[in-house]
């Protein structure tokens, strides 16, 4: 412990505060089953007085707490889950706690930089199955319109998928949204792009085939309600293993 030839000092000072304690509750709250609440009550309310004071030991036998251990011995001494020793290592550094926040940052950039990648990635993969789309319908359903009723048919098409998957056509979404730029379908999430790729090549083997507008619209309403439902259920399964992940750490 820097400047300290007493550790164990140090760590009942900052034991002492009530802020310590109220941290020390809350993570035992969130990852203690067996926690004694009653008694971290009793602690809180005395936290702070000039007689007050609490060391690990007595923290633990207190409360039933797990996030801290304390050992006897040569080797011994007090140990701490790594969310407390941040806490601990921030109260005693303010270096190593603008570090933490600096880090912090860092990885929320990163994270959201990804986030950002993504969301890119499927809408490129979004506009490569759009050409296959309208490639698609030029072959089987524009070869006897103008280049005035092409464009207008491939603006049809489009329509279509929106309203199959986001309940409204692009006209519409303007209409409701006059202060946005760019059209529905750049406001759309990870998983409507992803969804709307696949619509498209579907829609496109659907076209291939002769299949009337009307009869599409119908089995593209369907593929969208489908994969959102497994998307979402996966999700959950997803949240559902990193929760139990964390509990078991």
């Amino acid at each position: 412990m820097q400047d300290s030839d007493e550790p164990s000092d140090v760590i009942k000072n900052w034991m002492r505060r009530k802020d310590t304690i109220e941290f020390l509750g809350l993570w035992e709250s969130l990852n203690n089953m067996n926690f004694n609440s009653v008694e971290f009550d009793r602690i809180k309310s005395e936290a702070g007085y000039n007689s007050f004071t609490l060391s690990p030991k007595k923290w633990i036998e207190k409360t039933k707490a797990i996030g801290i251990i304390s050992k006897g011995g040569r080797y011994g001494g007090a140990f701490a889950h790594a969310d407390i020793a941040f806490e601990f290592a921030s109260w005693i550094s303010a270096e190593f706690k603008m570090y933490v926040i600096q880090d912090y940052k860092r990885l929320k950039s990163d994270e959201n930089s990804r986030l950002s990648l993504n969301w890119n990635l499927n809408r490129e993969i979004s506009k490569i199955n759009y050409k296959i789309h309208t490639d698609a319908i030029k072959e089987y359903l524009l070869k006897d319109l103008t280049n005035e009723q092409l464009s207008y048919k491939y603006a049809s098409e489009a329509d279509m998928l929106n309203v199959a998957l986001f309940n409204k056509r692009s006209k519409q979404w303007r209409k409701e949204n006059p202060d946005l730029k760019g059209n529905i379908r750049d406001y759309a999430n990870l998983n409507e792009l992803l969804i709307l790729a696949n619509m498209e090549s579907y829609n496109a083997v659907l076209i291939s085939k002769g299949i009337k507008q009307k009869e599409r619209m119908i089995e593209l309403r369907k593929l969208a309600r489908t994969q959102l439902i497994s998307i979402k259920n996966l999700n959950n399964e997803s949240f559902k293993r990193l929760e139990g992940k964390l509990k078991k750490e």
